[in-house]
């Protein structure tokens, strides 16, 4: 095990060199960059900016070089911890990545929705199997495929329309009420805390249920058929036995699979949900971050994913070995 872990580790440092070679080169060669917005700007407000001044700029921001001098000089940063200034804030880039406003509300977010996901997915994809072709099948998968067709944006605007500006149940946007004073006991920040949260967690768990569902539902119908269960139930054992014990057991297998990249996506942020409702979060930061060509942020913020994503991979495959005993690690 501790040899196998050892070669997965060597594995994975190649694969995220790989991975920061194509994200470095694909962001020098978007079609502009933080200093050529930040001349247009300049040159917008009537600002007279010379030649010397923009190489200065270039200079100054690491963006001078070619693509393969940026890496090298990128990647020796790295290799001192030093990742770099944020374009747009000038502060550090893990300050600004790591602070509690923002990986925390998308963390929080991302958390939630993931276990109510589960405790509604599963059962759903469960019932659908072991009713197949019912009314109650059809129904749960009509459900389901609506939410999955449902666009973020598009669903998230209709969740703030209806219950925060035309019921007034929750607030609009945002994860505070700015009302609230620093007297206000911790109870009352918490439920206006919970209140804020509330519709963008319901937003990403309806959005996300479906395709978890549809792998339970056809994962159990595969083991369902298999011939160990229709023996299980010849020997007259109790079918709530047969369905939890002997075919929901072997169902986990594909759903340890998830885990690969269940990880990174507590940390990765609901951009598209953050950006509806406002929420300061990591994923309407980071698309900020790549709208206007932040490398440091936008390198470290991808970096931090993919080392979680070779983590997630890492442990998937390790509690495959865990949850069917017939795996073996070689």
């Amino acid at each position: 095990m501790f040899k196998y872990i050892l070669k997965r580790i060597g594995i994975s440092i190649l694969i995220l060199l790989g991975v920061s070679v194509i994200l470095y080169t694909l962001l020098r060669c978007m079609p502009t960059d933080y200093i050529e917005q930040q001349i247009i700007a300049l040159a917008g407000s009537g600002v007279t900016v010379t030649e010397e001044y923009v190489q200065a700029m270039y200079r100054a921001y690491g963006l001078d070089g070619t693509i393969i001098q940026g890496y090298f000089r990128w990647l020796g940063n790295i290799a001192r911890l030093e990742f770099g200034t944020s374009f747009i804030n000038h502060r550090p880039v893990l300050q600004e990545i790591f602070s509690a406003d923002k990986i925390g509300t998308s963390f929080f977010v991302a958390l939630v929705s993931t276990i109510f996901e589960f405790m509604i997915a599963i059962p759903l994809g469960i019932t659908a199997a072991t009713h197949q072709y019912s009314f109650r099948d059809y129904l749960v998968t009509v459900l389901v495929l609506m939410g999955i067709s449902l666009p973020s944006f598009f669903f998230g605007q209709m969740l703030k329309n209806i219950f925060a500006i035309k019921l007034g149940w929750f607030p609009v946007s945002g994860v505070k009420d700015p009302s609230l004073g620093a007297e206000a006991s911790q109870a009352v920040i918490l439920v206006d805390y919970l209140r804020h949260m509330f519709l963008p967690i319901l937003t990403v768990v309806i959005l996300s249920i479906g395709s978890r569902m549809r792998m339970t539902r056809t994962n159990m119908l595969e083991v369902l058929n298999a011939d160990y269960i229709r023996t299980a139930r010849a020997k007259g054992l109790n079918e709530s036995k047969v369905i939890y014990k002997h075919a929901f057991r072997n169902t986990m297998i594909p759903l340890v699979t998830g885990l690969a990249g269940l990880i990174p996506s507590l940390f990765s942020g609901a951009m598209i949900t953050e950006s509806v409702f406002d929420l300061t979060g990591i994923g309407s930061y980071a698309l900020n971050a790549m709208q206007v060509a932040d490398i440091p942020v936008v390198m470290t913020y991808n970096m931090f994913l993919a080392v979680l994503s070779v983590t997630g991979v890492l442990l998937a495959d390790l509690m495959y070995a865990v949850v069917d005993p017939r795996v073996k690690l070689a």
